[in-house]
């Protein structure tokens, strides 16, 4: 392995653990109240570099400004270094563009809600759009590590119900993750105390916006907790004999029943600040995966439309 190879390798390992760590930060911004820990001034704290003074909120805030800067510098040197160094790979142009875009987006979303303030509704976006900016920087650095056949993908085939499962689960995960954001924005986390009927009620309907918020995300929560539950059948019946799909949908009601048992917790333990981040980190490594399971479809798809035989794989040679 070249020099070249190894240093490109590094720098996406980088760089998605940062883009991880940035969804991580954006959560613990919210569930701590920091939004405002740099007053009103961006992308200063307070009109300055090094505010005087330093708080709880301005630290954890001005933290994520700078992971954020730190981490999209990472990503633009992982995306120019892969279109100079990795000309072959069609996908990379999309994955960049894709990666790059998300991260600009959803820095304007924030500098916006700094300096101007924006409604809850409009604020959830944000996660789901750093979502998908981690998604294309992960899919980038699977990429990479192909090259030497460290990551390999073979003889993988999807049938159509399979195809469109896998599509529409991520898509609708999109949705969850929304209204989960909106409930968090919303600050609607604890108006319905109990799980997972909200106050105990069988019968009762929500009484207000924000307890129809909560439940709302909760009932999108359960849906896809089963639709990821029925994939995973379907994979254990016809899909043993491709490990990827395997032991990918069974990763990913993994993920899922652990998103579950977070989102409980979190309300049994009033908010507890590590519970609430692993919600988080759960829900992003779901995403991750279903994503990477979208790419695949992609992959067959256009090898099924080069009438192509050979088995889906990234070999891909770094120059």
């Amino acid at each position: 392995m070249s020099l070249l190879q190894r240093r490109i390798k590094r720098l996406a390992i980088f760089s998605t653990l940062g883009m991880l760590l940035l969804l991580l930060g954006g959560a613990l911004v919210t569930k701590t109240g920091s939004g405002d820990g740099c007053g009103s001034s961006w992308p200063l704290c307070h009109g300055q570099f090094i505010p005087n003074e330093i708080n709880a909120e301005l630290l954890i805030e001005f933290s994520h400004r700078l992971v954020t800067g730190i981490v999209s510098i990472l990503v633009l040197i992982l995306v120019v270094l892969t279109w100079k160094h990795m000309p072959n790979i069609p996908e990379r142009k999309f994955l960049s563009i894709l990666a790059i875009a998300f991260i600009l987006i959803q820095s304007f979303i924030g500098a916006l809600t700094v300096l101007f303030g924006q409604s809850d509704f409009f604020l959830a976006l944000h996660f789901g759009i750093s979502l998908i900016s981690f998604a294309g920087v992960l899919l980038l650095t699977l990429l990479i590590f192909e090259v030497d056949k460290k990551f390999s993908v073979q003889s993988v085939h999807f049938d159509r119900r399979l195809k469109r499962h896998t599509i529409g689960v991520t898509v609708y995960s999109l949705v969850v993750i929304y209204s989960g954001a909106l409930v968090r924005h919303m600050e609607a986390s604890l108006i319905c105390p109990s799980w997972p009927l909200c106050n105990n009620s069988v019968v009762g309907l929500p009484q207000n916006l924000y307890e129809w918020a909560q439940m709302g995300h909760r009932l999108a929560a359960g849906v896809l907790f089963l639709w990821i539950f029925y994939i995973m059948i379907l994979s254990i019946k016809h899909y043993r004999n491709q490990p990827v799909l395997y032991y990918g949908w069974v990763l990913a009601f993994i993920l899922v029943l652990l998103q579950a048992t977070t989102g409980a917790l979190t309300i049994f333990t009033q908010l507890n600040l590590f519970i609430a981040l692993l919600h988080t980190l759960f829900i992003s490594c779901l995403f991750g995966l279903l994503s990477f399971m979208n790419f695949l479809v992609y992959r067959i798809h256009q090898n099924n439309n080069r009438h192509a035989t050979r088995p889906i794989n990234f070999n891909y040679k770094i120059d």
